[in-house]
C-alpha cells in the first residue's frame, strides 16, 4: 500500500479493534471503498492481532504509536 489514510486516536478507553473500527467507518465514508489493509505500530497490538472482518493489521514501525495507516492494498 503506497497511498492510504492516516488516522490519530489516543483515546484510551478504547482498543485497538474499536479505533480501527472508527477508522474503517470514516474510510469507507470518504472514499466510497472498503479498505482492506491496516499498520499500526508494534506497541499497538499487544501480542495479539485484532480480528476484524475482511481487514488485515500489520504491525510497522515506521507508524507512531496512536495512528493507523489504513487503506486499500496494492493489486499486482
Amino acid at each position: 500500500m503506497k497511498v492510504g489514510m492516516l488516522w490519530f486516536d489516543n483515546n484510551p478507553r478504547l482498543d485497538l479493534a474499536s479505533k480501527i473500527n472508527e477508522a474503517m467507518a470514516y474510510y469507507r465514508r470518504k472514499y466510497g471503498e472498503q479498505p482492506d489493509l491496516c499498520y499500526v505500530h508494534p506497541s499497538m497490538m499487544k501480542d495479539r492481532t485484532p480480528r476484524l472482518s475482511g481487514l488485515e493489521v500489520r504491525p510497522s514501525r515506521m507508524i507512531l504509536p496512536n495512528h493507523l495507516w489504513i487503506g486499500v492494498r496494492e493489486l499486482k
